[in-house]
């Protein structure tokens, strides 16, 4: 095997294995705070701090990576992980937690944060020709839906377990924090394998600003866009989601767990199909015409009278919400010079954790109030149609090279 086909597979498996983590902390973070004995208003201000940390830690990590190296910035992003799950699992304290999400890196939502996701989006992009680039990133998805997937089922069934065993549930999630931690420093391990391969061969140029030059504008339209479709999407990220079918219908642990491996499952084959749709009708299509309708059904879940039929129509709008992702990351890849890669990555996904960081608190307000705890998946459906349409507009004429 060839040092840039092993660097492939283990960018694959440090995916696999950090969206392994990110689902089962997703299903049991929000739980872990109220029991904690935070309200539902405190726990949207503790996600929506942990995203801006996020968001803060990746400013400062993806924009130097291509000069100080990818490898090394992979690598600290890994230990931040591990100091992270630790601190929060040590403390009960509401100001500490707090502190602890603003610094670590925390995914609520179940999908990728942190600086990781924009320079292996960039390494991959060196790493594999243009032409399959599309190909390799749907499979990339893949690999974390299935990896989140898993995760969120093997959260809910280990502290369900947990508990039916005589652990009180404050315990059996601190458990999970602690493996949490473990998988940080299993991440950092891997990174240390990476060959020179994965950095950048062109020096920095004079004039660039946050890594960009040429391609500034471009990439800043999208992340304004990019903003705010994660704003939305915030509304309902995995862990306000589950909070919601647990006070909805009663689910409990092991039904949350099902739940999401079954919606991160059909998500995670979907992007396969994305790359295929794509090579037909083009990327920019491609992300509109398959986000648009999931983003109707989204709006139809809390309209659902029974927990069968809004788990239905969730699995549904699941089957297509993420075809965009792959097509999306291909096409940020695509307009932009190979030595702008890891800051248009990490630009575009600030954006989108800076969006997201918002609306968390917006939505634990609403939440907190039985008539109006439906409101944010209306909200969340509304504003990502709204970026649908924009998109649309503002780039069906901007081709990346291959098309």
């Amino acid at each position: 095997m060839t040092r840039p086909a092993s660097d492939v597979v283990v960018l694959f498996a440090a995916r696999g294995a950090r969206l392994f983590a990110y689902g089962f902390l997703s299903v049991v973070l929000a739980l872990y705070l109220d029991a904690v004995g935070l309200s539902a208003r405190a726990i949207g201000l503790v996600l929506t701090l942990a995203l801006a940390g996020d968001a803060a830690v990746s400013l400062l990590i993806t924009t130097s990576a291509d000069r100080l190296g990818r490898r090394r910035m992979l690598i600290a992003g890994a230990a931040l992980m591990a100091v992270g799950g630790i601190a929060f699992a040590s403390t009960e304290s509401a100001l500490w937690i707090a502190v602890i999400a603003t610094i670590g890196v925390f995914s609520p939502s179940g999908h990728e944060v942190g600086p990781f996701l924009s320079i292996e989006q960039a390494s991959l992009s060196q790493l594999v020709r243009s032409d399959r680039r599309t190909h390799v990133f749907a499979r990339y998805v893949l690999v974390g839906a299935f990896a989140t997937a898993a995760g969120a089922l093997a959260g809910g069934v280990a502290a369900d377990a947990l508990q039916r065993r005589g652990m009180g549930a404050l315990g059996s999630y601190r458990v999970l924090l602690w493996a949490y931690a473990a998988f940080g420093l299993l991440l950092l391990g891997m990174f240390l394998r990476l060959s020179p391969d994965i950095e950048t061969r062109s020096p920095a140029r004079a004039g660039s600003r946050f890594g960009l030059h040429r391609s500034r504008r471009p990439v800043l339209r999208l992340s304004a866009l990019f903003a705010l479709d994660s704003f939305g999407g915030g509304f309902v990220i995995q862990s306000l989601m589950a909070l919601w079918f647990h006070r909805r219908f009663g689910f409990d642990l092991a039904s949350l767990g099902a739940l999401f491996f079954a919606a991160n499952l059909v998500a995670g084959v979907s992007a396969l199909f994305a790359a295929r749709i794509a090579a037909r009708i083009g990327l920019v299509n491609t992300m509109v015409v398959t986000h648009l309708p999931s983003n109707v059904l989204l709006c139809a879940v809390p309209l659902m009278p029974s927990a069968g039929l809004a788990v239905g129509v969730l699995l549904v709008r699941f089957c297509i919400s993420q075809m965009d992702v792959p097509t999306r990351q291909s096409y940020t890849m695509a307009i932009v010079d190979p030595d702008e890669r890891s800051a248009a990555a990490g630009i575009t996904g600030i954006a989108r954790s800076v969006g997201a960081s918002i609306s968390p608190a917006m939505s634990g307000v609403l939440m907190g109030t039985p008539a109006l705890a439906g409101v944010p998946f209306f909200i969340a459906g509304g504003l990502k149609i709204v970026y649908d349409l924009l998109v649309y507009r503002g780039f069906r004429s901007v081709k990346p090279p291959e098309e």
